[in-house]
């Protein structure tokens, strides 16, 4: 693992730009079908995910993120589920320690969440702690929940980011700033906004996120 962690190179006042964005680019060259977007390429051609790390790291980016999936279970292939994840998270971690920059874990929105249904929310539960025991174990050094929409599936550690629409609030219907407030308020070390938005619309909401938070905001 690094040597120097989030937390300390966020307070040593360090720009950390993080690698996103594999998906669509793996689309992009042919190798995930759009729409369906399940990554077998980590199965199959395992020496490209590397060479993706390695180019978004020659753009500049100081963190890799694995983003943890459970769409094989969509197509019958349960059995590789673990085993596509912990490929994927070693092979981030091994050119991450190569090169000196961070690795992250990422969980993400897994589009069974309904406001108040208790059974949807274990399953989101047991989904996203299988996933953060994985990076974990694979020592990642900090995980990071992404794309959500709703403040009820986010309260997870670490960096959380909200996707917004159009409305400045999330689909379970918090304003923007206070859903951040609730996150900060819950233990996030890092919050912001991801996805969904250009900076011309994304800039002006994250100001007024700042007045409500003290935690670091991206």
């Amino acid at each position: 693992m690094s040597t120097r962690g989030l937390i300390e190179r966020l307070k040593n006042g360090e720009c950390i730009l993080n690698a996103e964005g594999y998906m669509w680019e793996f689309e992009r060259r042919g190798y995930l079908k759009a729409g369906a977007f399940i990554p077998e390429v980590v199965l199959e051609k395992p020496e490209l995910i590397r060479q993706m790390h390695l180019e978004f790291l020659y753009m500049q980016a100081q963190t890799l993120l694995r983003r943890l999936l459970e769409k094989l279970r969509l197509i019958g292939r349960e059995d590789d589920l673990e085993k596509l994840n912990r490929i994927a998270l070693k092979i981030a971690r091994e050119v991450a320690d190569e090169t000196g920059t961070l690795m992250a874990g990422g969980i993400c929105n897994t589009g069974i969440y309904v406001v108040g249904d208790e059974e949807a929310s274990n399953k989101i539960r047991a989904m996203f702690k299988e996933q953060v025991e994985w990076a974990v174990e694979e020592k990642a050094d900090f995980i990071i929940g992404e794309t959500f929409n709703d403040l009820g599936r986010a309260c997870v550690p670490a960096v959380i980011t909200l996707t917004p629409y159009i409305p400045d609030e999330t689909t379970d219907d918090v304003p923007i700033p206070e859903a951040f407030r609730r996150l900060e308020e819950a233990g996030a070390d890092v919050v912001g906004i991801n996805c969904g938005r250009g900076p011309r619309t994304m800039l002006p909401l994250l100001r007024e996120i700042k007045k409500v938070c003290q935690v670091r905001t991206q």
